[in-house]
Formats: C-alpha cells, structure tokens, sequence
C-alpha cells in the first residue's frame, strides 16, 4: 500500500526513529507521538506530544485515523490496552514491537513462535522502568494488541538482540568505544561462541513490508541461525575502528570466578551454561520465509562506529544494570590471566 498514514509510537530512539527512518524512505506520512523527551525528532514528520502512561495522554488522538501504527515503545499492557482502544475506531492496522524476552525456559533448543511464553495480563498496570517484569509484560502488551485488533489485522515481532546506529542499551556501543581505545581488551569465553545479532534497520524494513500489506502474524525476527561470532563481532569492532586492539581471550571459568556480571558487564558475553543453551539459537525461519533479510555484520559494525565516532551516545536506561567493565578490573582480570598462560 503506498503512501500510507503511519502513526509510530515513540520514534524518536534506536528502533522506533528507524522505523520513522524507513517509512520516510518508502514515502509514507509518519505522525510520531512521544513525550519529546528522549531524543530530537526526525525530520519530516508531524511530531505530536503525548504520554500514554497518564490519565489524558493520548488526547491527541482521539478522532485521528492512519493506516497503520507501529509500536515500538510499549512496555506496560494497560498503556498498550488504552493505545490499541482509541486508535481501533481509525487504525486500520496494529504492528507491535515485542520481544524474544516473552520465553521463559532457554534450556530447551531450538525457541520458536510455538514455544511456551511467560504468563502475562493484558491490563497489567506499572512501572515501565520495572525490567524484572520485562518479559511477562511484553506477553501481556502482546495479549492487548489482539485483545483490541483481530489477528488478520496486528503484526507481533519479537526480537533479540538489536544492534546499529542510535543503540540505545550499549551493548554494542560499549565494545566498539573500549576497543577504539587500543591496547589488551579482555575478551570473554571463546572467540567460535556464536551470536545472533539483528541490525535494527532490517527489523525496520521487515515491519515496514508486512504493514505496507497488512500482513499479519507473530515472528520471532532474529537471523535464522547465530550469523557470527564472539571472535567474529570484536575482529569487525578492531577493524572499523582501525584502534589495532589485541584481544586477549579470558575462559567462561575465570570470569565467573571472579564473579564478572554476564551479559552487563562483559556485553554479549553469556557463559556456557545449561540455562543459555538456547540464547544463541531462536528459530528465525519463519520471518526469514516473511521475507527478512540480515546484512553482514561488518556492515553493521562499520555503520554503527562511524554513527558513535561522531558523537553518537546510548539513551541511559533507567534500573538496569551498568553496562561495561571499568578499565581498572579489566587490568587487574587480565593480569592474572596473562600469567597464567
């Protein structure tokens, strides 16, 4: 459908401003509606302000009507509840944003769209900042979207691990900003551990092509298969940034001897344990035969540098944990580990 009215929930970080990005691409009127707090709008939409999450917030679009809204932003089911209720008289088509975070057991390999989810509510009310219910309130805001819309008209994606420009959890960011620094980088477990990394602009352009045809349906929106490595992700990390970091690869063992915090403080970093024996390994076969595509991940490096090289900075999350090793442990972790050789 061309030149659709597209309203985007948020659109001004990481996944919601390349939504906003790709559908100002296709040629569609993009409305965003944010609290105009997080970031600057992208230009060339029509920025309305608003926040779902207080008594009022949504007046701006009451008697509104768009072709379709994408949601990326929804964190707490009764704000998506309220959302979905007074676009549904005027909104054709509901596309949320989701997450992989909905599955509860990552023991059990493969995770596909069939495995058990958490339990959710779709009127549970909140604290958007509450990560302990990430997982359980994704269920419950997926449970209101279908609450309010049909099936055949609301697209559920569940994504993993989002890497690219505008980051706004650190991940990524972290690596490249302490290897463009130069010197030993303590690399964590082994460099053939395997990763699934989702450019966000591909998820962009995904939820774009099934909205332009309203076309339905729950993906998991992950590569189909890991599509590179530990080893892999950091060589493109010292390639892009042209720092010639050594990596120095430091056991799974040693790490969590040292109780080094997985995931947050080594980023990406998940050890060899029977709980994450699935991290790496969500079933993305059914959106890539949606039709989504994954570029290589030395692009994705690449891009994400030179967006971070000049002044780009993650949004701060609230309650979560801080992401990175200082420089002072890393030195103290790499010394033992370099005498130990």
């Amino acid at each position: 459908m061309a030149g659709m009215r597209i309203l985007v929930l948020g659109g001004t970080s990481f996944v919601g401003r390349a939504v906003v990005g790709e559908a100002l691409t296709r040629g569609h009127t993009v409305t965003t509606l944010n609290r105009g707090l997080t970031g600057p709008d992208v230009p060339g939409v029509e920025a309305v302000r608003g926040d779902r999450s207080h008594d009022g917030g949504l007046d701006a679009l009451h008697g509104r009507s768009f072709d379709a809204v994408v949601d990326p932003s929804g964190l707490v089911p009764a704000d998506v509840l309220r959302t979905a209720r007074i676009l549904a008289p005027g909104t054709g088509f509901y596309a949320f944003v989701s997450s992989v975070s909905v599955y509860p057991d990552w023991k059990s390999v493969p995770v596909d769209e069939r495995s058990p989810v958490h339990p959710g509510e779709p009127d549970e009310e909140g604290d958007p900042a509450d990560h302990r219910r990430y997982g359980p309130r994704k269920v419950g805001c997926e449970q209101a979207v279908h609450l309010v819309y049909p099936r055949d008209r609301a697209l559920v994606v569940r994504p993993g691990t989002i890497v690219g420009p505008y980051d706004n959890i650190g991940q990524a960011l972290w690596w490249l900003d302490r290897i463009s620094r130069g010197g030993t980088v303590l690399a964590p477990g082994e460099p053939s551990r395997p990763l699934q990394l989702l450019d966000v602009r591909d998820l962009a352009r995904f939820v774009l092509g099934r909205v332009e045809n309203w076309a339905s349906g729950v993906f998991n929106t992950v590569p189909d298969g890991p599509n590179t490595t530990m080893g892999a992700w950091l060589g493109h990390a010292v390639t892009a940034t042209g720092s010639g970091a050594e990596l120095h690869w430091v056991a799974d063992e040693v790490l969590l001897a040292r109780e080094v915090l997985p995931w947050w403080e080594m980023p990406l970093w998940l050890p060899d344990l029977p709980e994450n024996a699935a991290a790496w390994a969500t079933s993305g076969a059914a959106a890539a035969a949606a039709g989504l595509t994954c570029r290589p991940v030395s692009e994705t490096v690449a891009d994400t540098w030179r967006w971070l090289a000049s002044g780009g900075r993650a949004t701060s999350m609230p309650n979560l944990p801080p992401v990175g090793m200082g420089e002072v442990r890393e030195r103290r972790i790499l010394r033992t580990a370099l005498a130990g050789r």
